[in-house]
């Protein structure tokens, strides 16, 4: 006999089991189907996100963190270390053991709420039937409704054929074995600028390969001309409109061929790190008569509500329009199930926080100062430097600044700004501010405790009305 759920869900990452989570909370019968597998060949929830993605990342910026300031920055402080090192295969097994720890989390948060979890690949029917299969064979379960996060998986580029053991993805970027002396990076964007700080901190000569002619092109662009500053100082060598032609691994190195203003050149690493983007995972998820409809760029097809074209059959996260992000993802996951219960679930992109957790951080949210010269819209700009910060000139972290867009007329916010280090930490009440429609002056008039990194939301939201009291205005 066929099992019935009222909400089946594909896709265990941080789309997929937050909506089977929040299913299940408002009493829906629900079924999480999820493919993904780990290092160990072993099915893991989570996603790429919690498995090869945000977390280990982050895990691994903070190991190479603490080794650069030992090395680079703890003099200032009176504090010397003779000779530090760096045991990569430790920094690797703690980075492990902290994803091991959270997607466990997730099985045990299954248990408690009464998710049912079925490991293997799911595929979308007819009739909102779906089929399971696994290495235990195949089987078919109902839904009432069906939720579609199946994520992404990394783009891949002509004649630069990832192996991960000298070309790497993402993936293959968490788990190097040792430092490499040379590592070359294709892409300067969100995965390219933070695994190419982790092993550059650690002593590695790293190289930029980036596309555009625009450094960041996405992010406000006084924050990317000075982050790109700080980069360099920090030894990444970023090349724009440089073009990758081929990448070919011969005796134990990759040779990649380059070209940059009509030019070609060749040039040879250790490891090369693809990271130029990622796209929709739909393979094998849908069947041919299942109704489903996919964009021009093989993404789910779905209208603002993440309905697609099949009645009661719904797709959220890194396989729909819109931003790449966890936070994004799970927050249509909760969406779509409050919308199945009659409720009105909403996720308004425009207050969608962006981090690059790089050092300095960069976090934004909201429009840059070129997407409101483009629109026509009237602006004022308030900015605040870190190096007037009395908490970041104690922590020996003042680069950086504050940015804050507001509305000429409304003095509304439109966009914020933050190159700092807690960036991510402090642009949380730009995007609270901006959610409630808040006004720079608003920013400006709560008490921020003194001395913190927050101030400098503070003294920038002030600057907008040219009233900063610790910058010249």
């Amino acid at each position: 006999m066929t099992e019935k759920y009222d909400v089946i869900v594909i896709g265990g990452g941080p789309a997929g089991y937050v909506a089977a989570i929040r299913a299940a909370q408002m009493g829906f019968n629900t079924l999480c189907i999820d493919r993904f597998k780990n290092k160990q060949d072993q099915y893991a929830l989570g996603g790429t996100c919690l498995n090869i993605g945000c977390i280990p990342s982050k895990a691994l910026l903070d190991s190479s963190k603490h080794y650069a300031h030992m090395t680079q920055h703890y003099d200032v402080h009176g504090i010397a270390f003779d000779n530090p090192s760096i045991d990569v295969a430790t920094m690797i097994g703690r980075k492990d053991k902290i994803v091991k720890q959270l997607t466990g989390g997730i099985a045990q948060l299954f248990k408690a709420n009464k998710v049912k979890y079925k490991a293997g690949s799911g595929k979308l029917l007819q009739d909102r039937q779906v089929e399971i299969s696994n290495e235990e064979g195949t089987e078919v379960v109902q839904g009432e409704h069906i939720i579609l996060a199946s994520g992404s998986v990394p783009v891949n580029i002509p004649n630069v054929e990832v192996d991960n053991q000298y070309i790497l993805d993402n993936a293959g970027g968490l788990n190097v074995d040792q430092v490499p002396e040379k590592l070359g990076v294709i892409g300067a964007g969100v995965i390219g600028l933070e695994l190419g700080s982790v092993w550059g901190r650690l002593g590695a000569e790293v190289t930029v390969f980036e596309a555009m002619d625009t450094f960041l092109a996405a992010c406000d662009q006084t924050i990317a001309k000075m982050a790109a500053r700080e980069f360099k100082k920090q030894g990444l060598d970023i090349h724009l409109s440089t073009f990758v032609k081929s990448a070919t691994v011969k005796d134990g190195k990759v040779e990649v061929v380059y070209e940059k203003g009509g030019e070609k050149t060749t040039a040879t690493f250790d490891k090369l790190l693809v990271a130029v983007g990622r796209k929709a995972e739909t393979s094998g998820l849908l069947s041919e008569d299942c109704g489903v409809k996919l964009t021009d760029r093989g993404q789910i097809e779905v209208n603002d509500d993440c309905q697609t074209s099949v009645p009661n059959v719904w797709a959220v996260g890194d396989a729909v329009r819109g931003p790449m992000l966890a936070h994004k993802a799970s927050e249509e996951g909760s969406a779509v199930v409050e919308r199945i219960a009659g409720q009105h679930g909403h996720v308004d992109f425009n207050t969608i926080p962006w981090v690059i957790y790089t050092e300095p951080e960069i976090a934004w949210v909201g429009k840059t100062e070129e997407q409101l010269k483009e629109a026509g819209v009237e602006y004022k700009v308030g900015t605040f430097p870190m190096a007037a910060n009395g908490r970041a000139l104690a922590m020996n972290e003042s680069t950086g600044m504050v940015k804050i867009l507001a509305d000429k007329e409304t003095d509304e916010l439109l966009g914020a700004h933050i190159y700092s280090a807690n960036a991510s930490e402090m642009l949380s009440e730009c995007v609270v501010a901006m959610e409630f429609k808040g006004c720079a002056e608003d920013l400006a008039r709560i008490v921020h405790a003194h001395p913190t990194l927050s101030e400098a939301v503070f003294e920038a939201a002030m600057n907008v009305d040219k009233r900063a009291i610790h910058k010249a205005n």
